[in-house]
């Protein structure tokens, strides 16, 4: 990694946010990632989301913790390098297999914390979470912030994909990509939505608010549900036209 860091190239990294030094919220959270593009006796440099500063660097000794973290979502020492291909293939052979994939595991989660299963599991739970802290106020809105901003759990990463979805339909003609695009964006809003019902819920103590947070969810598990059963068979449709 040094080597690769030395010659000029970013290295990504996955690690533990919690020890990192220019963190401001210290919640352990295994999957994220920063790249590292310098480092010198003391501290690595690193570019991390606009919300954490950008630009910012941390200790090299915060720097082991993180990448040396245990628990969940963690991948010990994980390093990677992106290097594009001098020919690219084409998009419509990649695009498919790489939806149709997501869209198997969003469907088939392994445990009940994930996919649709996870959103329906939430929908349940979130009614009990002005109970389940000693500091709502603080907690409710930050788990919110990381739903909207900080995480790939609520808005966050629908507003991504219901984007990279109308992309592929400018590439691609076809009916259940339009489907999957159209569910997106209805599921965009609504985890806006649940977000700032979550955070009234915390600022305010209002338990509706989590009850109706909870209805929200509910109704976004099988928006999104049905988003992934329809992208599931975009291998099986008939090929459109192909717009490039």
């Amino acid at each position: 990694m040094a080597v690769t860091v030395a010659a000029g190239r970013p290295v990504g990294l996955q690690l533990d946010s919690y020890y990192l030094d220019y963190f401001g919220s210290k919640v352990h959270f295994g999957g994220h990632v920063v790249a590292m593009y310098g480092y010198d006796d003391h501290n690595a440099y690193l570019v991390d989301t606009t919300q954490q500063g950008g630009a910012v660097s941390t200790s090299l000794t915060s720097l082991a913790q993180a990448r040396g973290a245990r628990g969940p979502m963690t991948a010990k020492h994980r390093s990677f390098t992106l290097t594009a291909p001098r020919n690219l293939p084409s998009p419509q052979g990649q695009i498919v297999p790489a939806i149709t994939a997501c869209a198997d595991a969003f469907l088939n989660p392994p445990i009940a914390n994930l996919g649709h299963r996870g959103i329906e599991k939430a929908s349940k739970l979130v009614r009990t979470w002005l109970r389940r802290t000693d500091n709502p106020q603080r907690d409710l809105p930050q788990a919110a912030l990381l739903m909207e901003k900080g995480g790939t759990g609520g808005a966050l990463f629908r507003n991504l994909y219901r984007d990279f979805l109308a992309e592929c339909t400018q590439l691609l003609d076809s009916s259940l990509l339009r489907t999957g695009h159209r569910l997106y964006t209805e599921a965009a809003t609504l985890w806006t939505e649940a977000a700032a019902l979550i955070t009234k819920a915390g600022e305010s103590a209002d338990a509706p608010c989590l009850a109706q947070a909870g209805i929200v969810l509910r109704d976004l598990s099988r928006i999104e549900r049905e988003a992934m059963q329809a992208l599931s068979c975009l291998e099986s449709e008939a090929p459109g036209t192909n717009k490039l």
